[in-house]
């Protein structure tokens, strides 16, 4: 069971675009991927095709009642499973703030309930370093860091390193990172000179993929559909096809 963590404190980078579409194409890939929804405002949820969802069937529930993680898993109208967010997760912060243990719950659940499964685990973090973004990243193996083909974006990712880097000196472990230059515009000087300047500074770290900005991209969410079934001809499909196919060939996704 590989976890995978998608995070960004910025928004707008495609955080949970990229999240929908990877975990859609890791299905496409017969890999059974499970996507779990750690973001109050239920974004993927939506995205996804979740369009009911209670508090007692949601990530809220796993914080505030203990339950179980495989009694809240869902699946999409795609055929992979979610557990879906509420806007009940918002109150976790408050609730265990205080909490030094309450950030390794969601690793507990995660080994005691699906690591026998041996899905990969995509999970979709909130813009923000609080309980759950902590939770999020205690339980994962790898994060994936989205980043927009601009300026604010560029400098965001950089103090988001820092970040980072600062967590493992306090966690005692490391962050296996991958970035993902995404709303990437073909037609625009910017978009190449931001790509060469993450990779003269993370190298290796930088998916040689992009994501382009496409029409698909944005309008899928919507219509609460990946990009493959909205538009599986689509360039932004095949952009999240390849970047998938590049993250199992370079082994992010190995248990």
């Amino acid at each position: 069971m590989a976890v995978i963590t998608v995070f960004n404190q910025k928004g707008g980078v495609g955080k949970t675009t990229t999240c929908l579409n990877v975990t859609a194409a890791l299905d496409i890939a017969a890999q059974c991927p499970i996507a779990l929804d750690m973001d109050p405002q239920g974004h993927l949820t939506l995205a996804c095709g979740i369009k009911q969802t209670t508090p007692e069937m949601s990530m809220a529930a796993f914080f505030k009642d203990k339950r179980p993680l495989q009694e809240m898993l869902r699946p999409t109208p795609r055929g992979w499973q979610i557990i879906p967010a509420t806007l009940e997760l918002a109150k976790i912060d408050a609730m265990f703030g205080s909490n030094a243990k309450a950030a390794t719950l969601l690793k507990q659940g995660l080994r005691e309930e699906l690591a026998l499964t041996g899905a990969p685990i995509m999970i979709d973090c909130c813009p923000m370093l609080g309980v759950l973004t902590l939770n999020a990243l205690l339980a994962t193996d790898r994060v994936l860091i989205p980043v927009s083909a601009d300026f604010l974006s560029l400098q965001g990712v950089h103090r988001l390193g820092s970040a980072l880097d600062v967590l493992e000196k306090k966690l005692n472990r490391s962050f296996e990172r991958r970035i993902l230059v995404t709303r990437f515009d073909s037609r625009r000087k910017l978009s190449y000179d931001i790509y060469d300047k993450l990779k003269d500074r993370y190298g290796e770290l930088v998916c040689n993929t992009r994501i382009g900005e496409t029409v698909a991209l944005a309008t899928s969410p919507m219509m609460g559909q990946d990009v493959f079934a909205y538009a599986p001809h689509s360039p932004g499909a095949g952009d999240y096809i390849a970047l998938t196919k590049e993250l199992l060939e370079s082994g992010f996704f190995a248990n």
